[in-house]
């Protein structure tokens, strides 16, 4: 018989290996548990037929169609679930825990796997990332301008066993109107959010998680509120590297990029630049002066984030000085501060 489990020890036991989700693509691509991979019992179009019959005739008539659509998919299930399994152990959620699942668990344990079922479903797991969002951490946020090296600081603190949030990574997106460049397409919000949970739930509550300053909308994801709080709260360590070095170090980092690229971002930011600003740097974009494009951006962003820095509270901001954008000097100055 297959085993049900709590939303807890279902994901400390199935967390990173052999968790099958049998939902639609629809539902897994709208959400779903972050290490989960996707074995539909039922198409989209599957699922809507199914669904149509069960409202307007009832269970019984649901149920032989839904056995019409999976009767020739069996031996796909069980090949698809012995590859994914882990010792012939394998993890199962639907919508509830519901019928689905239970269906998915009776074949592959008549077949000989052992079968874990998560009670209540991805939608247990949808209340479980609002728990683990209001979970006390000791947040740490690393400030600076745009240029500051910041994502490279995250992940070499990462190196050095330092426990980190990258937010723009979860996110696919750095966060800026350049931000999508070189970057996958975003997440949807939900899964933007149970990729975070599951981040922040691999990290302990004694040890600082470093994690980037950003506005509360990075791309079109928005932070959860919970952790938004906490970010506004938390002390911040600001990185204040000088203007030619961040104007060095954006244009080695976006330079790779097309001249269409650069100019559809540059259009984005058009109105807070100025008429005049947005034509020198149209200007300097295509003979190739990158270095004039960054310096032009560079004073209306540095202006925003001033801006953001100043409704923090004053004794809750360490400056930090550096020469230059030094990663391992900066990230060592770092660690010193926990």
């Amino acid at each position: 018989m297959p085993t049900i489990l709590d939303i807890k020890t279902f994901i400390q036991s199935s967390i990173y290996k052999n968790c099958i989700d049998v939902r639609s693509p629809l539902e897994y691509n709208q959400g779903h548990i972050p290490f989960a991979i996707n074995m539909p019992l039922f198409t989209n179009e599957e699922r809507a037929i199914v669904g149509t019959i069960y409202k307007q005739q009832g269970k019984q008539p649901a149920i032989t169609k839904g056995l019409e659509f999976v009767g020739p998919k069996l031996v796909q299930f069980v090949e698809f679930a012995q590859k994914s399994s882990f010792n012939n152990v394998v993890f199962i959620y639907c919508w509830r825990g519901g019928m689905r699942s239970g269906s998915v668990a009776w074949l592959l344990e008549m077949y000989g796997l052992k079968v874990f079922i998560l009670k209540g479903g991805y939608k247990a797991f949808r209340n479980y990332t609002l728990e683990i969002f209001k979970s006390e951490k000791k947040i740490k946020i690393i400030g600076g301008k745009t240029g500051s090296g910041k994502t490279l600081i995250l992940e070499q603190l990462a190196q050095k066993n330092q426990q980190i949030i990258n937010l723009e990574k979860i996110a696919n997106h750095k966060g800026s109107a350049f931000g999508a460049l070189g970057e996958l397409q975003q997440p949807s919000q939900e899964q933007f959010e149970n990729n975070l949970a599951i981040k922040l739930l691999e990290t302990d509550n004694i040890n600082p998680i470093w994690i980037e300053d950003e506005s509360r909308l990075i791309g079109n994801k928005v932070i959860p509120e919970e952790l938004w709080q906490k970010m506004l709260s938390a002390p911040v360590i600001f990185i204040d590297i000088p203007f030619n070095e961040r104007v060095s170090y954006l244009v080695e980092q976006y330079g790779k990029y097309s001249k269409n690229d650069l100019h559809n971002a540059i259009i984005k930011i058009a109105k807070r630049l100025g008429g005049e600003q947005t034509k020198l740097c149209i200007e300097a974009l295509e003979i190739n002066d990158l270095t004039t494009v960054c310096k032009i951006c560079l004073l209306y962003y540095d202006k925003s984030y001033q801006h953001g820095l100043l409704k923090r509270e004053v004794t809750k901001v360490k400056e930090l000085h550096f020469t230059s954008l030094n990663i391992e000097k900066i990230t060592h100055k770092l660690i010193e501060q926990n």
